[in-house]
């Protein structure tokens, strides 16, 4: 009897290993519907809805995702105009421009809405989570902006269970679920250090078949207003900016950047 039930164990615990060792592989996948080059300029427009969806609030950012960890965001509305924010690893800076030292701020800190700096400025799970298959399930199919919610959930995919590799990252478990034959994300349950849950996102593509890129992500609060939040990439393309954008003491001298 042993001799039968200890190769079955293994073979079961085998699965479980190979299906932690292919997380790492399943966010890659699904970061790059996020960003299709290593080193991006995103056009970023973030808008915020009454929980009856008449318009609230909307901010323009321009956001240098750069290998490493490195982000800069420059704030394009009026009301903004001149601060930025840099992120490089787990450290988070806002400059203002009538100010001669940057203000450390963290990864949760809001910028409009529900999006927070983390939001704008990090757009991998790769580098920042690890974790582990729970389950495959079914989910809504992907949706474009003008498509409203499908009736009934009938799209295959893979819930993941994600939690952080450090301390600076916005959110210190992530509950995501990817399509599974192509591991685009779909939604994901983001939880705080308190392991409260924060907010719910929604991914939306920019077609339903075949989907290849997200075009918005939409922040639901799960704390207190409910309001609902849209990010917004505009456009996108491959650029790397000059090593001394990414250094906050260049940054406080207010030096043109375009």
């Amino acid at each position: 009897m042993k001799s039968k039930v200890l190769p079955t164990v293994c073979l079961l615990l085998g699965a479980m290993s190979a299906l932690a060792q292919d997380v790492p592989a399943m966010l890659k996948a699904a970061d790059h519907f996020r960003m299709s080059a290593e080193n991006l300029e995103v056009d970023t427009l973030v808008q915020v809805m009454q929980v009856d969806g008449t318009p609230d609030k909307e901010r323009r950012y321009k956001v240098f995702v750069q290998a490493n960890r490195q982000s800069l965001v420059l704030m394009q509305s009026p009301a903004e105009k001149g601060q930025k924010l840099l992120m490089l690893g787990d450290d988070f800076w806002l400059l203002m421009p009538d100010s001669q030292r940057p203000l450390r701020i963290t990864p949760m800190q809001k910028l409009l809405g529900d999006a927070s700096t983390g939001d704008i400025a990090n757009l991998r799970w790769a580098d920042d989570y690890n974790g582990q298959t729970v389950n495959e399930e079914r989910c809504e199919p992907p949706r474009t902006a003008s498509q409203a919610a499908p009736a009934e959930a009938s799209y295959p995919c893979l819930h993941l269970s994600l939690n952080a590799r450090r301390k600076g990252v916005s959110y210190q478990r992530i509950e995501l679920w990817v399509g599974k034959a192509r591991l685009e994300p779909l939604k994901a349950d983001l939880y705080v250090l308190s392991d409260k849950l924060a907010k719910q996102a929604v991914f939306v593509f920019d077609k339903s078949s075949a989907p290849s890129l997200v075009t918005e992500m939409v922040l639901t609060d799960q704390v207190s207003n409910h309001k609902i939040t849209q990010v917004r990439y505009l456009s996108r393309k491959p650029r790397q900016v000059a090593a001394e954008w990414l250094n906050p003491m260049f940054l406080v001298r207010n030096p043109p950047l375009d």
